[in-house]
């Protein structure tokens, strides 16, 4: 019993220092994900999208590189069960997409914020984390299981809904080369841009995210894969899904909600862990560049705007089993059919919800 609960902690651990690297990172390059969207619609820029998309190729070709030597199981995944609810991903991804927008960020950019300073996402973080929580096992559970994710809404699929094997691609060579013709594709375009090619910031942010997840993969799905002592079985120690995880912001945050309340029958996990480790390294990395500030909403019409998005984002983000990190990254570096859709939702959802926002600010001027 000792020697699983060491390797859960280890795991636990691993997640924090992992996602120490991530919030690091992602406060000195601006990582985010909003602001991508917003840059290209508002803008026509698409330096962030570019990294998040390299940060996509990058996990996509580590995360199946893993797969095919042996050091992860893709088929022990949430994303990439049999059974898909693909009404779910998308009007999550949809909802998610709008929340972000009027909350200022998603679930890891709030979280990155809060490690510099600001109190707009303590709001957040409480209102997500809570919406999270009573979408996962409460009173809105009963809205998404009746609804999004009735049977007329649900796919069920004989074997993984992962691209490759939908497209008969069986064994682990075509899977791994279907992977690499499809991060291929990504790196062409990401660095077809002269303007991202010589952007530091950019170019980290991507690489470092993409191993960031990659590196959660192999943590939960090799090192964290152990005998527990009760049930003399192999098992995934130290997730809060009993399956191999990488990183994700909203499920987590429920998770930690949960963790405050029931503290003596609950055990930090790999997601919880990271939750803490990306506020921490954005705070260190904010004092030691000294950009740490203290900053608050505006008005009270900012804040009640802040809070509706959390409310969304928590929503949206269990309904669609992830976030722009933990779908959009992690699901589909699985290949996971609900992954590309909900990634889609998002940016669509964000894409529109700021047109809206951009209309309404020069009706009113």
């Amino acid at each position: 019993m000792g020697q699983t609960q060491n390797l859960a902690q280890m795991v636990a651990w691993l997640g924090f220092f992992l996602a120490f690297i991530f919030g690091y990172v992602a406060n000195k390059t601006s990582f985010c994900t909003m602001g991508a969207v917003s840059d290209v619609v508002n803008m026509g820029e698409w330096g962030r999208m570019r990294a998040w998309l390299f940060a996509i190729a990058v996990a996509i070709l580590g995360t199946n590189l893993l797969a095919y030597f042996g050091y992860l199981d893709l088929g022990q995944t949430y994303y990439t069960r049999g059974t898909v609810y693909w009404m779910g991903a998308l009007a999550g991804g949809l909802i998610f997409g709008i929340g972000m927008t009027l909350a200022g960020g998603c679930g890891q950019r709030t979280l990155v914020r809060l490690g510099g300073g600001n109190l707009k996402s303590v709001v957040v973080f409480i209102f997500l984390g809570y919406s999270a929580l009573v979408t996962m096992n409460g009173i809105f559970r009963v809205v998404v299981d009746a609804l999004l994710r009735a049977d007329m809404f649900t796919l069920h699929l004989n074997g993984l809904q992962t691209l490759p094997s939908l497209l008969g691609l069986a064994g682990k060579t075509a899977p791994m080369l279907f992977a690499v013709g499809l991060s291929a594709v990504l790196l062409v375009f990401v660095f077809a841009n002269k303007d991202f090619r010589e952007s530091g910031d950019n170019l980290l942010a991507g690489l470092v995210v993409g191993l960031v997840v990659v590196a959660g993969w192999y943590v939960t799905g090799h090192i964290g894969f152990g005998e527990n002592p009760e049930t003399m079985e192999m098992q995934y120690l130290g997730t809060d899904s009993k399956l191999a995880e990488s990183m994700t912001f909203v499920g987590p945050l429920a998770y930690t909600m949960d963790l405050w309340a029931y503290w003596r029958d609950k055990h930090v996990t790999f997601g919880v862990a990271s939750v803490f480790g990306v506020v921490f390294g954005s705070f260190i990395y904010s004092v030691f560049n000294r950009s740490f500030r203290w900053e608050y909403f505006n008005s009270p019409q900012d804040m009640f705007r802040h809070i509706v998005g959390a409310i969304l984002m928590g929503f949206g983000g269990i309904t669609a089993a992830g976030c722009t990190i933990g779908q959009a990254v992690t699901g589909v570096s699985t290949l996971a059919i609900s992954s590309f859709i909900v990634f889609f939702g998002i940016v669509i959802g964000a894409a529109v919800t700021m047109k809206i926002q951009y209309f309404l600010l020069m009706r009113s001027s």
